[in-house]
């Protein structure tokens, strides 16, 4: 028996989650875009790539100039204990009068002059040396043992001896690999005539650098031995580095917080930039009353000043084109009805004077069609434009139908009805309906088909006419909804003044939706018109109205 709650999963459930994992896949990549589109963002891009260009430049200088001033600290401190051990081997402290004066005085000018070479005094007192420097093997061996007994080298600082051409002794601590008795190094100190300062790169890196100072010691020319000191850098330099790196981690720490402190004030700084562009967006022409509150001083400032200014002149601008048009439409009617009216009224004889008066009251036709047309347009930018109404979608494509098929002979076919009501204005979705319709007739055989058709569906209203006629070449399809526009093989005055699509185009838009067109020449083209059910920009005209 099967587990009642092992039911299948429907095909539907997982239709509706990839559809909902669709459209956050979507949400997330538009808000990533959006954000990688802000100006802050890119400011902040530009800081990021500033500082890191800074900071990669900087570092490595800084470290380079870090380990010159530990390497040129070392070397003080190696010659200053090269110099207390040339007075200790020299004998020049006053081993007889070691101690202090008490009352100050510079009584003893030979007294040593620092703290370590009068504690090398002591050790040369204590240690029963001779005054004098060794003259020979043994006693230059007697000052080794001496100096070293009592001198025990910082970190990483090693004392090397050498007596007769051979090691004598060292500093107890362990030394480097390259400091080895089988060492180059070694072999060629302990034969060195000369005095000697260098520096050793070391592959080793708990050695790092090895600066050393060689001093021979001979008497009456002769070599008697050598003294050597050496000391690696490494360790004075891992402590450098490690106040670099904790520095470093602070400045980290520092620049995100910084990062973020910009991020904002960014954001707020440019803030009339993202209610300029917000205000823009919201720009139409039948909304030209929009303008950017001006708060403060500065170059923002001045460029919010300087929109509501241009704002203020194309409102201006508009507004007197919709009045000259209205108005001027509406002074046309006048004279083209008294032309008509005599003209019909007019006796006429011949054939000749019947086609005149034919021809005449046809351009009257037009010409009333055309002011008509105008005074539309002039309409559709009022914000009493529409009158809504709830609107069964069903029966109005019918009624479409029926009158659609008056316009002309054609093979006209009802391809889909839509089941569902909508907030429309009745009149003027039919009259952009019809527009669309006789535009297909226009470019159609009486034996080409003209489909008409209806569907809901993402609370949204299509209704679409296709046609099997001449279709529309691509780069027409992108300008035929503009006023007076034509498609380039089409005729003048055999095609009207060109308003056609441009009143489809103002209707759908006053619902709040758009006028889609696919053609292909050959082949015939589709309009589709796209409308909200409830269009939200409208809701307050349609509660008024209903």
């Amino acid at each position: 028996m099967s587990n009642p709650g092992d039911r299948p999963i429907s095909p539907l459930s997982i239709s509706e989650a990839l559809l909902w994992q669709s459209k956050l896949s979507w949400l997330l990549k538009a808000k990533w875009k959006a954000f990688w589109g802000e100006a802050r963002t890119r400011i902040l891009l530009w800081y990021v790539l500033i500082l890191t260009f800074t900071f990669g430049l900087s570092v490595p200088i800084f470290i380079h100039l870090l380990f010159a001033d530990i390497d040129s600290r070392v070397r003080q401190d190696m010659a200053e204990e090269l110099e207390d051990f040339r007075n200790f081997l020299a004998g020049e402290f006053d081993f007889k009068n070691d101690e202090p004066d008490e009352n100050g005085g510079d009584g003893q000018a030979t007294r040593p002059k620092s703290a370590d070479a009068f504690q090398l005094a002591q050790v040369a007192s204590h240690s029963n040396l001779d005054s004098q420097s060794p003259k020979t093997e043994t006693q230059l061996k007697r000052f080794f043992e001496a100096y070293m007994a009592h001198r025990i080298p910082e970190d990483e600082v090693y004392f090397i001896a050498f007596v007769g051409g051979q090691f004598y002794k060292s500093s107890p601590r362990a030394r480097p690999k390259e400091l080895g008795l089988e060492g180059a190094f070694m072999k060629r100190w302990a034969k060195q005539a000369q005095p000697e300062q260098g520096e050793h790169l070391s592959n080793d890196p708990d050695v790092g650098s090895i600066l050393y100072i060689v001093e021979p010691v001979q008497s009456q020319g002769q070599p008697l031995g050598v003294f050597v000191i050496a000391h690696t850098t490494a360790g004075e330099r891992a402590e450098g580095l490690a106040v670099i790196k904790v520095a470093a981690y602070v400045a980290v720490g520092v620049l995100l917080l910084a990062f973020f402190l910009v991020w904002l004030a960014s954001g707020r700084v440019l803030q009339p930039l993202q209610t300029l562009a917000t205000t823009v967006e919201s720009v139409g022409e039948s909304n030209l009353t929009q303008r950017i509150p001006v708060h403060g001083q500065g170059e923002l400032a001045r460029l919010a000043t300087q929109f509501n200014h241009m704002m203020n002149r194309v409102e201006t601008a508009f507004v007197s084109q919709r009045e000259f048009v209205n108005d001027a439409g509406h002074e046309l009617r006048t004279p083209i009805t008294i032309i008509r009216g005599h003209l019909e009224v007019m006796d006429v004889h011949s054939v000749e004077q019947q086609e005149t008066l034919a021809i005449v009251t046809d351009e009257l036709d037009r010409m009333s069609r055309f002011v008509d047309d105008l005074i539309f347009l002039a309409k559709a930018e009022r914000p009493d434009f529409l009158k809504l109404e709830v609107v069964d979608i069903g029966t109005l494509t019918h009624e479409l139908f029926i009158k659609a098929q008056a316009l002309a002979p054609r093979n006209w076919c009802l391809e889909e009805v839509a089941q569902g009501q909508a907030m429309v204005d009745r009149q003027r979705l039919t009259q952009a309906v019809m527009n669309l319709a006789h535009n297909a007739t226009q470019h159609t055989q009486v034996t080409d088909t003209i489909t008409l058709g209806s569907a809901i569906a993402k609370n949204k209203i299509h209704l679409w006419v296709r046609d099997t006629g001449t279709g529309i070449a691509l780069t027409d399809q992108k300008r035929i909804f503009e006023r007076f526009a034509r498609a380039a093989h089409q005729h003048r005055r055999s095609e009207g003044a060109g308003l056609g699509l441009s009143i489809v185009k103002a209707i759908a838009v006053a619902h709040g939706g758009e006028v889609t067109l696919r053609s292909q020449l050959g082949e015939g083209s589709t309009f589709a018109i796209v409308l909200p059910l409830k269009p939200s920009a409208i809701d307050g005209d349609a509660s008024a109205s209903s």
